[in-house]
Order: structure tokens, then C-alpha cells, then sequence
């Protein structure tokens, strides 16, 4: 049974479904969410309307295929529907499935998923937040701002925390270490489609240090206890200028550095940065995640920024 199209395409659209979940394509197709298929092949799966909408609409090069289910394929109001004939447009391989080829796709996409090249997102340098930290106006004025996570290993964490920065304006994210990959499933759908509107980096710890000392970026790390040579500053403190001259705020992007979800930022790595914000706690609460805190972070410092 072959799908119809609720309106115009401007290339064929598949014509039939895809009905077999056993099928090499599909086979291959689904081992994208694991590390080896990604390895092997150098593409990921992206998940769900949202993500996909924003790869299409951010990445379309990049998107290889797209698959989509038959029955919201042929509903003319329905979200995959629209997204489908919007990468159909953009001369994006559209493929129609029946449901037990998109469970065996994933069963976490929502009747929608697409496959992109792994380098659209997997950055080893850090040439487009350097882009992106450059003053549009010439004058040097606006300090931008970037995030960056040490050895986060939380899928989600390290999506929210992408989701966060593209939120709150940030010019990037730099994953410093051993961090989880920003291809994982879980990562792209935590990013509700930010991994395809900011740039993500991935340097090891001399590298990231050294970018940023070359950069003339100001290291901030987010950390509770601090050092002995690096005391914490309570946010609204730092925010307020209360730790440094008048003459120095806003003078240089701020990189604002994320620990562990477990155990933090090591000591040696908090001694190499410039100073140290702690987020009060005003609750009963022990703490806030990762992922919280660096919501709360980027925002205040985004919302300073542009005052």
C-alpha cells in the first residue's frame, strides 16, 4: 500500500512503505543508537518531532534520511506529517514505515526519526564558539559566554545542559574529558534540538585550559567547596561585582566550567581556573544537580550580560 501524499512535494517522497523491521536498512538503521553502529557508519539517530524539526530546519546538508510513520504520514494535521514534507523540500529521503519498523527504529521516536552525519555535531575544535565569541559590533563590548563540562557522563545531564546554554545565548559548549558522547540517544533528545543551534567542542583538559588562556576567556568553576586558593563566591556576590575592580566586569567572555555529576571538579582542576561561584542555597535541599545548576548559571550571568 503505497502512502499519499497530503500535498505537492517537489521530489517523490517514497512510494511505498517500509513494512519489514527485519530488513538489513532497518537493521542498520537501528544499531545507530548504539556506540559501535555510530562508530562504524559516522552517523546518529535523531528522535522525536522536536529534534528533528530543528535538524531539518538548522542542518538540512546534513540529514541523510528520514523516516517517518505511515499512519501520521497521511494525517494532514499531524506534526510528523508536516516535518516529513518540510524535509521532502529540502531534498531530504523521505521513507514511510509501518509502526513495527519504527519500534524496531526506536521505540522512543515518536513515530518520527532521522540519521545525520556524526561530524555535523562532533566538533574536535573550537573554531565556530571562537566565531561566535567575536563582537558583532567591533567595539568589544558584549563578554560572551560558553559552557563546559567536565566528565559529565549523564546522557540527560549533558543535554539539558546544551539545552540550557542555547537558551540562555551562549556563544557554545565545550565537553572537557571524559564526558558521554554528544551523538548518544539520550544526549540528542535531551537537547530538544539545541545540538543543532550551538556549537559543541570536545578538548582535554591542557587543551580546554589552553584555548581558554589563548582566548583571554575568563574560567569560572561552578563548585561548592572551592580551594584553598580559590575561595567560592556566592552568586549574587559575583553578580553584584563584589569580587573584582569595576573596571574588570564584563571585560572578558567568561567560560563558566561544570564538574562531575558524582564528585565535582577535581582540586587541581579548580586551582587552574580564575575563580569559583557556589549557587546558595536558601531550602532544605543538600543540593542542586548538574544540570539545574548550570540552568541557574548561564541565566544569571546571561541576564548580567545584557543589562
Amino acid at each position: 500500500m503505497a502512502a499519499t501524499p497530503p500535498y505537492h512535494c517537489t521530489m517523490p517522497i517514497s512510494s511505498g512503505i517500509l513494512e519489514n523491521p527485519k530488513s538489513d536498512r532497518i537493521r542498520h538503521v537501528a544499531e545507530l543508537t548504539t556506540r559501535h553502529g555510530r562508530r562504524k557508519t559516522g552517523r546518529f539517530l535523531v528522535e522525536g518531532p522536536q529534534a528533528v524539526r530543528e535538524a531539518v530546519r538548522f542542518m538540512p546538508s546534513r540529514v541523510h534520511d528520514l523516516y517517518v510513520s505511515a499512519s501520521q504520514f497521511d494525517d494532514r494535521g499531524s506534526a510528523a506529517a508536516a516535518i516529513a514534507f518540510e524535509a521532502d523540500h529540502g531534498g531530504i529521503y523521505v521513507h514511510p514505515a509501518n509502526g513495527a519498523v519504527m519500534e524496531r527504529i526506536s521505540p522512543d521516536c515518536q513515530g518520527i526519526a532521522a540519521v545525520m552525519d556524526c561530524d555535523a555535531v562532533e566538533r574536535p575544535s573550537t573554531a565556530a564558539i571562537d566565531a561566535a565569541l567575536k563582537p558583532q559590533d567591533g567595539e568589544g563590548t558584549a563578554a560572551g559566554i560558553v559552557a563546559a563540562c567536565w566528565q559529565v557522563r549523564d546522557p540527560g545531564n549533558a543535554g539539558t545542559i546544551i539545552r540550557a546554554a542555547d537558551a540562555a545565548g551562549c556563544a557554545g559548549v565545550v565537553f572537557v574529558d571524559d564526558c558521554v558522547e554528544v551523538t548518544n540517544p539520550k544526549v540528542v533528545r535531551a537537547t530538544a534540538g539545541s545540538l543543532f543551534h550551538i556549537p559543541v567542542a570536545r578538548l582535554d583538559v591542557d587543551g580546554f585550559f589552553g584555548w581558554a588562556a589563548n582566548g583571554n576567556l575568563h574560567v569560572t568553576a561552578a563548585d561548592v567547596y572551592g580551594t584553598e586558593r580559590h575561595r567560592p563566591v556566592m552568586l549574587p556576590d559575583m553578580l553584584d561585582g563584589r569580587d573584582r575592580a569595576p573596571s574588570e566586569l564584563g571585560a572578558r567572555p567568561r567560560v563558566i566550567l561544570f564538574g562531575n555529576e558524582a564528585r565535582g571538579l577535581e582540586e587541581g582542576t579548580v586551582d587552574r581556573c580564575d575563580d569559583v561561584v557556589a549557587i546558595p542555597i536558601y531550602g532544605e535541599a543538600e543540593s542542586l544537580n548538574v544540570a539545574t545548576s548550570a540552568a541557574v548559571l548561564l541565566y544569571a550571568f546571561a541576564m548580567r550580560a545584557r543589562r
